[in-house]
């Protein structure tokens, strides 16, 4: 009689379970040379027997059923299979007697045994793997509930071995800050985080599937996973539901929410085929709301619309023409010395009372954090009494914690400078001051970076003549320069009941008059 010797553990990793392969075929060998048994041949599997599909296995039993051995050694069943499927197959060519033999290092099993036997045990195998996975998920999920992520850490951080904890990367994690601070701005496609990444020496890794394709700049899928990933800003997401990491974060969540919105408002980029103009992107067109696209004829750029929904009566208008009505837009909105002045005389004596005034702020945050806490816990006992469903629970739940991030940002940022968001309004007051510098020099680029600050998406082309309302505060400079001489300006400013300023993301407005130091607080969802 023939046999084949079958060994297997359960993972391919090479550094784990190293002896387990080893030990099982030099025993294996033991019982054949013992008993005089023929082997043909030995069959060596990496791969868990949890379910049905193992190559090197169905390559044994297609032999078997051919006639070419009649027994197989092993060291135990469970070697064999551990899925109903596999168990199956190897005690119906038992029972056909197409395999005579089963030889493993404490018993054999023979055609004419008893079929409950090897059923009992093919069971044992089956349901240890089905309770070690149980296990396993369990302290998994334990482990998360206690804020350690139990997973590879994500790029910018790396697994510590000794603590079991994951830990910066302090090499990669500045790249990644970047990336995100990059992407923030609005101004970067993946491929140019992913460029950037690949500069500085982040790549992919080649895979086992496919050896070749390491070394090349992360994928667009991948750049985008990473900005979506709430891991950076200290929270993870474990089986469908959101869990306050105990790592380090790598940004802050007011910067994780500016990316998300561009990531909502951006679309494909086309690809620019010919050299980009000065004020291309700056201007549509106020016949039919196209955009105006720019080309060169005799020497000279021109601007025009595109006429992509049609025909448009809108004539073409020289750069130079359109340079000079742009030099006189930034010429009117300058803000003169006088209100300049007046300006940061508010400011400064808005500091002091921001200063006095903090703690009541952070008080009221601490407050609204602590209801929020309770919230959660609430929103957990429902969830454990059965009494509201898993999805609206996991919703609910990650609506609250994100919430929760934000106020927790907003104290810190109190804590650390209650002052802080007067800044972008000196940087506006000294922007304001030197548009004429903009207006005269010579600089287009710097000259269409200001008008898009100024006016955003509202500059249209009409008439060979710009337009636009620009956006708050420039709006009330040009509106009170056109209506009061200058030394009513002061005056008009003191009365104004609202002079708000366009701040990026996550930074509170300045108001005048009745002026507000903080953003109205988040209203906290009620659970009902």
């Amino acid at each position: 009689m023939k046999y084949f010797l079958y060994a297997r553990k359960s993972t391919d990793v090479e550094d784990k379970q190293v002896l387990s392969i080893e030990a099982q075929v030099t025993e294996l060998r033991i019982i054949a040379r013992r008993d005089g048994l023929e082997v043909v041949e030995e069959f060596i599997e990496k791969r868990s027997a949890k379910k049905p599909g193992r190559i090197i296995f169905e390559e044994m039993l297609r032999r078997i059923e051919k006639g070419e051995v009649q027994g197989i050694i092993c060291w135990k069943v469970d070697r064999l299979s551990r899925n109903p499927v596999d168990s199956g197959r190897i005690s119906w060519l038992l029972q056909q007697n197409i395999i005579q033999k089963v030889i493993t290092h404490n018993r054999v099993y023979l055609p004419q045994d008893n079929v409950l036997i090897m059923s009992v045990e093919f069971g044992m195998a089956n349901q240890y793997i089905r309770d070690l996975s149980q296990n396993t998920r369990r302290g998994l999920h334990a482990k998360a509930r206690t804020g350690m992520y139990p997973g590879l850490a994500p790029l910018g951080y790396l697994n510590d071995p000794r603590t079991r904890t994951i830990v910066v990367d302090r090499k990669k994690a500045p790249l990644v800050c970047k990336a995100f601070e990059m992407y923030a701005e609005n101004k970067s496609r993946f491929e140019d985080i992913a460029n950037y990444l690949f500069k500085n020496g982040i790549q992919t890794r080649a895979t086992k599937r496919w050896m070749r394709d390491g070394g090349r700049p992360l994928k667009k899928d991948q750049v985008k996973f990473m900005l979506s990933n709430i891991f950076y800003f200290g929270h993870f997401n474990y089986a469908n539901e959101v869990y306050e990491g105990r790592h380090k974060p790598l940004i802050t969540k007011k910067i994780f929410d500016c990316v998300q919105e561009v990531l909502k408002i951006r679309g494909r980029v086309r690809k620019v085929k010919n050299e980009p103009q000065a004020f291309c992107g700056l201007l549509s067109c106020g016949e039919c709301g196209c955009a105006i696209t720019a080309e060169r004829q005799k020497g000279h750029i021109y601007y025009r619309c595109t006429r992509k929904k049609g025909k448009c009566s809108q004539k073409y208008i020289r750069e130079e023409l359109l340079d000079t009505q742009f030099s006189a837009i930034l010429t009117s909105l300058v803000l003169p010395s006088e209100w300049a002045d007046k300006l940061s005389l508010m400011a400064d004596q808005e500091e002091k009372a921001l200063t006095q005034s903090a703690a009541v702020s952070v008080q009221a945050l601490r407050a609204q954090i602590s209801t929020l806490t309770e919230k959660i816990a609430r929103i957990t006992d429902l969830f454990v009494e059965q009494d509201i469903e898993r999805g609206e629970y996991l919703e609910r739940k990650h609506a609250l914690m994100s919430l929760k991030r934000s106020l927790e940002e907003q104290l810190l940022q109190l804590g650390q400078n209650a002052a802080g968001w007067l800044e972008p309004m000196r940087k506006w007051i000294t922007e304001a001051q030197t548009l004429d510098i903009i207006a005269q020099s010579n600089d287009l680029p710097s000259r269409k970076s200001y008008l898009q600050k100024i006016f955003g998406s509202n500059l249209t082309l009409h008439s060979r003549e710009a337009r636009g309302a620009p956006q708050n505060p420039w709006f009330y400079v040009g509106q009170a320069k056109s209506n009061l001489p200058e030394s009513d300006l002061n005056s008009t400013l003191a009365e104004a009941e609202r002079f708000e300023l366009s701040i990026p993301c996550g930074m509170p407005p300045f108001q005048g008059g009745g002026i507000n130091h903080y953003p109205t607080l988040p209203r906290i969802p009620t659970l009902s």
